[in-house]
């Protein structure tokens, strides 16, 4: 028999392995995450009359773009992965594909996205998306072994993907659009700062200064995680007061977020891991719940 024909189901398993490597690198979760709420942008800018055709390109860029920086991510923090529990088997950490080979992956992905974005979509959006990339990679990551104040660095570039959407389809931003920067900004500190607590230990292991490695007691935490989802509270209201939301959606959004604080309020009356993954839980629910009520509500 043919040694290829032999060889092949070996070769198409080894592709498969390595595809899926590389697919893992990209971090796809919070890339799909950052897609939606870019389409939610879209949507909110174009008042609901969206240019499909549009938004597939400022999705594809914008996915290049969150894919090259979750690579580049984690080709400098290896050797950190490589201490923590939940990251050790990552690509990277677990040795199976080369930091050289990343790092080309990573910037051959982040170049073709801004430069997607700039020429198939405008160049406002290709500059937001240099923005997201440089202070995710370049100031939040490293800050990540300095500072506990990491967390409000790295917040800024995970808002900015609905701003993104926003500038796609008007080519220019506006109140209305930091309003939807404001509201994913400030969710972003109970959901991770809830992660944090979590993998505390992990953290603490791999020398990153993520607040509850530091507040072994979480009193700290628990008082950030209540004043963060307590400014959420009037934020979320924003796109009613911004007149691109009615009604119903500040009722429901009142009612989500003050659910929210209450999770917030819980964690810092009892401090434990399972308050903490009640509140991270009560956070994923929170955001894409947002996000449909204010699209079902969008005013004309």
């Amino acid at each position: 028999m043919n040694p290829i024909i032999i060889a092949a189901p070996a070769i198409r398993a080894s592709f498969g392995r390595r595809a899926a490597d590389y697919a893992e690198l990209t971090k796809p979760r919070i890339m799909i995450m950052a897609l939606v709420t870019v389409a939610v942008g879209a949507f909110v800018a174009a008042k609901g009359s969206l240019d499909t055709v549009l938004l597939l390109h400022a999705l594809v860029g914008t996915g290049l773009v969150a894919a090259g920086s979750s690579v580049l991510n984690q080709v400098l923090e290896t050797e950190t992965d490589a201490r923590m529990r939940r990251t050790q088997n990552r690509p990277l950490p677990a040795g199976r594909v080369a930091v050289a080979e990343a790092l080309g992956f990573g910037v051959l992905l982040s170049v073709l996205g801004v430069n997607y974005l700039c020429v198939l979509v405008n160049p406002l959006t290709g500059l937001l998306a240099i923005a997201t990339l440089v202070l995710y990679v370049f100031v939040y990551t490293p800050l990540k072994r300095v500072t506990s104040f990491n967390t409000l660095v790295g917040a800024v570039p995970g808002a900015l993907p609905p701003v993104m959407g926003w500038s796609a389809v008007r080519g220019s931003l506006d109140a209305q659009a930091w309003t939807l920067f404001l509201i994913l900004f400030l969710w972003q500190f109970p959901h991770f700062l809830a992660i944090a607590w979590i993998y505390r230990d992990d953290y603490s292991r791999a020398g990153l200064k993520m607040l509850p490695v530091v507040d072994l007691s979480g009193a700290m935490t628990g008082r950030q995680m209540i004043w963060y989802s307590l400014a959420l509270v009037p934020a979320s209201l924003g796109p009613f007061f911004m007149r691109f939301a009615g009604p119903a959606y500040v009722v429901g959004a009142l009612t989500l977020s003050i659910v929210l604080l209450g999770f917030a309020v819980v964690f810092a009356c009892v401090v434990s891991q399972a308050n903490a993954r009640n509140l991270m839980r009560a956070s994923l629910i929170y955001l894409p719940a947002l996000l449909v009520l204010m699209m079902l509500d969008l005013t004309k």
